[in-house]
């Protein structure tokens, strides 16, 4: 049927005279009747419902719809992460379990394709970590000398969840007695914005100057002092190239997580949920007050008018008189309180604690974690349930840690140790043959495997029956289950188990692991024929 046949499209005397009376509105009824008209079979996109008939969001872009409200999520969110309980528990729990004491490098450098033998590529790997470690440790690794290079991935997650996305400047500082060396600079999420706060154009998004033919990020504009800064006077924008015009090096970093395509800034990572927060925390506060409070009841003493003008002088009564006047009405308990002659008390039963809070207060909070992809045990830090029930939980949390984890080692370790070895290879401190020639030996050059630490164990006895069984079925190895149980790899452990199993043989006092086979008895030797008798 043809929209003009439709009964919905028709003009009917009201809106003839709507038309005449409100042309602007006439229009608007014949836009909304024409959507009545023209929808499809989606009850979710139906107008004539009383649940949905208001409900009209606009399909703005990525950047429309994210831009305009960032400054104001950012603090929101910040707020949040001050003073709500369960807005900085989350995001403590996912910075623990994401970074942890650190991620660290493992070479895994293609030693086939660059012709090296596994001896020259374990010697490789020991001198290129001896190195990186020593870089990495130094509080050299930090612009402004605060962190070392583990302190700076905690605190580049921190702030990408909580403001939305960080900036990692990668500059080359020469410092006092030691020759020009790769140093990261954090720069927070609001000192990256438009120039004198300028109005976005097609080409630069909040601070980010785009290319317009392939949507890339060509530079950023930084500013001196943050906006926020209450010291802060006139401000200057630096413009940085995110990369190096002649050789390609990255000289930004941008963490964060692209939810559309087209986005340029990220958003705090409970954005969604700020409302639901920020109500919990209310009604809680409520609550503990009317708690307090209820257990707070003081003693009031209530005079008899005719009492107190017999018992007591003017001057005995203007004093009264005068404490009573100056009660402030805050309660405080074992407290006994005079109330003027003709004054009473009602009591009411307060009803605290409310014993419908913690169910309401756990269903919420539920679906606070179903949005954080953290079960509710795991956010709250509450296991009451059964082994399998609370290993579950884990796990679902362990998918989401390990996405956020690859994402930071793909975004920031590894571009941050391939920017150090390529400062190292061009001066000559390590050999690498053929890294600045071919794409393809630079990578296979800086081939590394970054690990954070391992999830624990909650029936470790299980746990490690499982990985044995795994590692005798061939679908797992000594390296990847030493891996997953703690973070540290299998090479450095067997190097320490080896000295600790020569000294005990070397003290006397080892004794082989029960279940150890007996070592094969030596053949015995033969006596040696008896030698000729004297004739």
């Amino acid at each position: 049927m043809s929209a003009s046949a439709n009964p919905l499209m028709q003009q009917n005397l009201l809106d003839k005279v709507i038309a005449y009376v409100a042309p602007k509105l006439a229009g608007q009824r014949a836009a909304a009747r024409a959507q009545l008209a023209l929808a499809g079979g989606y009850t979710g996109a139906k107008l004539d419902r009383a649940a949905l008939s208001r409900w009209q969001p606009t399909a703005g872009s990525a950047n429309s719809d994210i831009i305009s409200d960032l400054p104001l999520l950012r603090a929101r969110s910040r707020d949040q992460m001050r003073n709500a309980p369960v807005a900085l528990g989350a995001l403590n729990t996912t910075v623990s379990h994401v970074v942890g004491t650190g991620m660290t490098y493992t070479p895994a450098i293609d030693a086939a394709f660059l012709g090296l033998t596994p001896e020259q590529a374990e010697a490789w790997g020991a001198d290129t970590t001896r190195r990186f470690n020593t870089w990495a440790t130094s509080l050299d690794c930090d612009l402004g000398r605060k962190l070392n290079f583990y302190g700076i991935q905690e605190l580049a997650l921190r702030s990408e969840l909580e403001s939305g996305d960080v900036f990692v400047l990668t500059p080359r500082v020469a410092r006092a007695g030691f020759p020009a060396r790769l140093a990261l600079q954090l720069i927070e999420a609001d000192r990256v914005c438009n120039p004198d706060r300028r109005p976005d154009t097609e080409t630069m998004v909040d601070g980010v100057e785009i290319a317009g033919e392939t949507g890339e990020a060509v530079a950023i504009h930084v500013a001196r002092r943050h906006p926020g800064d209450r010291f802060a006077g006139a401000n200057v924008w630096d413009r940085v190239s995110t990369r190096g015009s002649s050789t390609g090096r990255r000289n930004v970093l941008h963490l964060f997580k692209s939810l559309r395509p087209g986005q340029v800034r990220g958003v705090p990572m409970i954005a969604p949920i700020i409302e639901v927060l920020k109500q919990l925390g209310r009604w809680t506060d409520a609550e503990l007050n009317a708690a307090v409070i209820s257990g707070m009841f003081s003693v009031f003493v209530k005079m008899d008018p005719e009492a107190f003008e017999d018992l007591f002088d003017e001057d005995a009564q203007g004093l009264i008189v005068e404490k009573s006047s100056n009660w402030s009405g805050e309660m405080e308990s074992g407290k006994a309180i005079n109330l003027l002659p003709g004054e009473s008390i009602e009591t009411s039963t307060p009803g605290r604690p409310n014993p419908a809070f913690d169910p309401f207060w756990t269903a919420i909070v539920r679906q606070i974690g179903m949005a954080l992809e953290m079960p509710y045990e795991v956010l709250t830090m509450h296991f009451q349930s059964s082994y399998s029930a609370a290993r579950a939980a884990l796990l679902m949390a362990w998918k989401g840690w390990r996405t956020r984890r690859d994402r930071l080692s793909t975004y920031l370790c590894q571009p941050v140790f391939e920017l150090w070895l390529s400062d190292e290879v061009a001066e000559g401190r390590i050999s690498a043959p053929g890294f600045f020639k071919s794409e393809i030996v630079r990578a296979a050059w800086c081939a590394a495997i970054w690990t954070g630490d391992g999830p624990g164990s909650i029936d470790p006895e299980k746990e490690v029956k499982a990985a044995q069984a795994r590692v005798d079925m061939g679908i797992s190895t000594k390296e990847a289950e030493s891996i997953l149980h703690d973070g540290v790899a299998w090479g450095p452990k067997h190097l320490q188990r080896v000295k600790e199993i020569n000294a005990e043989k070397a003290a006397g006092i080892y004794f082989p692991p029960a279940g150890t086979p007996a070592p094969p008895a030596r053949p015995a030797e033969k006596e040696p024929p008896p030698a000729p008798a004297d004739e």
